[in-house]
């Protein structure tokens, strides 16, 4: 039987719309969710479909359309924010870390909860210099009372999405503009990619590769070039970061003895962070050589393509880093 192959974006169309359908507390909202581009082609024609009052444009107004969208939370209804780039999160940031995140626990349970979901896309293509492309996952990681994803495979773009908007709790997803070119393999029914639990790519023997979003892509062509030169390495991919998957960390470092994150994000105090300090607070007498790390510059994103193509990490540094760890 033939695999159904849809992209990333449409991966994520479906999964808004099959949310839609099934609960009339949905709604999306959000800066063109109405318009030609449509987010990437991941609102295309919904508006159409479920009209205005479901479907809609909101102005440049990051952190009152947050509370728009909190305050329907509180009151039964499960927004879904398209919020376009991560860069302009830090002005919903009082609502989302203040308010959102703690809802539950300041009131003890008794003011409900925040069904919230934000979507935003990172990532290099055109130039967008510092304020377009920063990668900020790393950031809210710090903050309990959310949870985050960050889908490498239209699969689970559809899949997370789907339990994104299922959750009594607010959620992060954090895509990355690169996906969007790409497809795969998407059932047609609804289903759920649970929270927590990060999936083997790839197995091998010699290191682990744990990634995420489109560095996931990056570690397994890396691994197959890494393979030719005799180098097995095991790719995770790592699908939340909040809850995020300590047991397969631990479990298959300890197995290789040699852990490269591959974040993409930035280095300090980030995600490549906390998977390292995991390995090594969990199997630390199992490691052969210290953890590795491998994310952004640390350093604001630069403007043009030529400029770009050397700042984000891709993988023929996936290929160097590994080999310098296997060296160590």
């Amino acid at each position: 039987m033939n695999e159904r192959i849809l992209t990333h974006s449409d991966a994520l169309n479906e999964a808004l719309r099959q949310a839609l359908e099934a609960d009339p507390a949905v709604f999306v909202m959000g800066q063109g969710v109405d318009d030609p581009f449509a987010m990437h082609g991941c609102t295309r024609g919904l508006a159409a479909r479920f009209g205005e009052k479901r479907v809609f444009d909101t102005p440049l107004s990051e952190a009152a359309l947050a509370g728009v969208a909190l305050g329907a939370a509180l009151n039964g209804m499960r927004p879904v924010y398209m919020h376009n780039r991560p860069d302009f999160l830090l002005l919903a940031m009082d609502q989302i870390a203040n308010h959102a995140a703690p809802w539950r626990v300041m009131f003890g349970g008794a003011a409900g909860r925040a069904p919230l979901v934000i979507w935003a896309a990172s990532g290099r293509g055109w130039g967008a210099a510092a304020q377009h492309s920063q990668a900020l996952h790393g950031l809210f990681l710090h903050v309990p009372g959310i949870k985050i994803a960050l889908p490498a495979t239209p699969y689970d773009a559809k899949g997370l999405m789907t339990v994104a908007i299922r959750d009594p709790g607010p959620v992060l997803v954090f895509d990355h503009r690169d996906n969007f070119s790409f497809s795969g393999p998407v059932p047609e029914e609804a289903y759920a990619v649970p929270f927590g639990k990060g999936v083997i790519r790839r197995q091998g023997r010699d290191l682990t590769i744990a990634a995420v979003s489109r560095m996931v892509r990056e570690a397994l062509s890396a691994a197959e070039t890494l393979a030719g030169r005799g180098i097995e390495a095991e790719v995770l991919d790592l699908r939340s970061i909040r809850p995020i998957d300590h047991d397969l960390i631990a479990e298959s470092t300890a197995g290789t003895g040699r852990l490269l994150v591959c974040d993409t994000g930035y280095p300090v105090g980030g995600l490549a962070a906390e998977v390292a300090a995991t390995a090594a607070e969990r199997i630390f007498g199992k490691l052969k050589a210290p953890p590795a790390r491998l994310a952004l510059p640390d350093c604001a994103a630069p403007a043009g393509p030529t400029l770009e193509a050397a700042y984000f990490p891709d993988a023929a540094r996936v290929v160097r880093a590994a080999i310098d760890l296997m060296r160590r």
